[in-house]
């Protein structure tokens, strides 16, 4: 008989904790990144220093899972929206919503072979906890990238998250979007990617916006 998997240990980081963290996390995203529906070609000095703004805002957390031997296989970020990056904010305040009640939630990777293994909803709780309890918070929100259905590139086994998204109590807003731009796996240069909005009241009686 196989033995079983080995528990994963969650840690949720702030400020100059994320430090021994970040090259790992670096990695992690680029590895992640690179799969359907973000094909991103990353970069990991570009990583490293995107990953270090969470450690200098001052309500941003990072909750790792990290496997035996201190191997970092799965991530996910926060923080208040009023310090998130330009086009997030500008998105919800052009909706006329109140960024400063909003979390967001800027990423969530795992590896494959850790996946179906509870750390995606983990991820929610922990990034959810903080955004409710320390920040206190009314809404958390998150961006996931469009992309044409028929797109050839497209993997045939490829699994939407849209059904775990709105089991963790999430309302996509197709039509409140935002614009990132990255390169693309074969491509020279960056190019922009729309992404939509995915909305949770974080305490009861909060309406969705």
């Amino acid at each position: 008989m196989a033995a079983p998997p080995a528990p994963l240990r969650f840690e949720l980081l702030r400020g100059a904790a994320l430090a021994p963290w970040l090259d790992q996390v670096a990695r992690l995203r680029i590895a992640v990144f690179r799969e359907w529906p973000y094909l991103y070609e990353g970069d990991e000095a570009y990583e490293r220093r995107y990953l270090a703004t969470y450690a200098e805002s001052p309500g941003a957390a990072l909750v790792v899972a990290i496997a035996p031997g201190e191997r970092v296989v799965g991530a996910a970020t926060c923080q208040p929206m009023t310090e998130a990056a330009a086009p997030v904010r500008e998105a919800i305040a052009g909706r006329g919503l109140d960024p400063r009640r909003f979390c967001y939630f800027g990423e969530s990777v795992l590896l494959p072979e850790w996946r179906g293994r509870g750390a995606g909803v983990r991820f929610f709780q922990e990034r959810e906890a903080h955004a409710r309890g320390t920040l206190g918070l009314d809404y958390a929100a998150f961006c996931a990238v469009r992309r044409d259905p028929d797109d050839p590139r497209r993997p045939a086994d490829y699994v939407p998250l849209d059904g775990f998204w709105r089991r963790r109590g999430y309302t996509p807003y197709p039509d409140l979007r935002c614009v990132f731009s990255w390169r693309e796996i074969g491509q020279a240069e960056e190019t922009p990617h729309e992404l939509s909005f995915w909305i949770k009241p974080l305490a009861e009686g909060v309406p969705l916006p």
